[in-house]
Formats: structure tokens, sequence, C-alpha cells
């Protein structure tokens, strides 16, 4: 269940990735997901073009698949990482969400259409600022309801694979995967972060 009556400052601050407190039994109602896209949908994007997509999974055979990919896309980039550290908390918890990814009830890919295959050269900043403020305004909307979700990217390695199995076109641009479950945990304290003082630069670059 969701903490009681959160204020907007503990739902900024609790809001987090999500790994081994996924409840991966309990189900989670399609309706409560397109509630939260729909808040989602009011997040800032460039000249109001309205480019993302939302592709949402909840049936066991595409989640498997993207699952395995995933799995695949995960030990190839942190295998050696996990031999030299295997006590490491935020790899084991990685590792954690990759063996077991395909039991996450639903999978939400936010995705941009833009018509071509090949992303502009260049800044790109505009780009991806017109959907992942939405997909951080998704995972708020889903605290604010008991749920939980992780913000991951492993997949990209492997997107055009991700893509294929999914029968995204060419011009459909997968910008993360937000696993999103009920929480097995009532509250999140913050998390570890720099003192502000430490990442604040005034009026230019300077200490």
């Amino acid at each position: 269940m969701p903490d009681a009556k959160l204020s907007c400052d503990e739902l900024l601050s609790t809001t987090r990735t999500v790994r081994r407190a996924l409840d991966l039994d309990a189900p989670v109602d399609v309706e409560v997901i397109k509630d939260c896209l729909r808040l989602a949908l009011q997040a800032p994007n460039g000249a109001n073009r309205q480019h993302w997509r939302w592709l949402v999974l909840t049936d066991p055979e595409p989640r498997a698949a993207v699952a395995k990919v995933y799995r695949r896309a995960f030990h190839e980039r942190n295998a050696a990482a996990l031999r030299r550290d295997p006590g490491n908390r935020m790899l084991s918890g990685g590792a954690y969400l990759a063996e077991h990814l395909h039991r996450v009830p639903v999978l939400v890919l936010p995705c941009l259409e833009l018509g071509t295959a090949r992303l502009p050269t260049g800044n790109q900043a505009g780009l991806w600022g017109s959907l992942l403020p939405a997909a951080w305004s998704y995972m708020l909307a889903a605290r604010s309801r008991g749920l939980a979700c992780a913000w991951t990217s492993v997949h990209l390695d492997r997107e055009r694979e991700v893509a294929e199995l999914l029968g995204l076109p060419p011009g459909v641009h997968q910008g993360g995967l937000l696993p999103t479950a009920r929480s097995r945990k009532a509250t999140f304290a913050p998390a570890p972060r720099r003192p502000l003082e430490q990442v604040l630069y005034l009026n230019g670059w300077r200490p």
C-alpha cells in the first residue's frame, strides 16, 4: 500500500529504482497503469509534438522474451564486475532484477516515434527531454498508488533485438524500461546523495 498522504516533497524524495522489493506475485491492474500514464502525458515535451509512445507488456510471453534479452545484456555488461566484487549491493540488485525480470507483472517501455530509423546527430537533449520527464512522472504516479518501478536501460545494449521481438518499426526508439509491480515495502527513505554544496556552481563553473 502507498504511504499515507505523501507530501509532494516525500513523493519526490522517496521514489526510486526498486529491485528486490518488487512483489513478483501480486497482480497489478492495467487500469492503474493507464491512470499513471495519463498523468505522465502532462510532462513537458518539445513544441508539444508528443512523439512519446508507451508499450506496456502484461502477458507472460512478451515479458519472458524481453527478460531473456535483458538478462543476456546485463551479464555481458556486468559479468566481470560481479566476479571482482560479488558483494557490491548495486550490482547484486541489478543481477536480481535480471534473473527475475520475467516475473515482474508489468513492463513499461517509453519510446519515441520519430519516423526515421536514424537518430539525429549532434545534441539530443531536447529529443530525450521530451520523453524522460514523462517516464519519471509515470514513476511518481505509480509510487503514489502503492506501486514500485525500476528505471533501467540495460536492454538498450540490444535495442534492435528487443524491437524485433516486439514488432517495433524502425522509426520507434526505446528510451528505457520500467518494470512495475506492487511494493513489498510500505515506506522508502531518501537515497544517499552527495550534499548539494559538492555539486552546485553559482554564476559560473567555479568551486
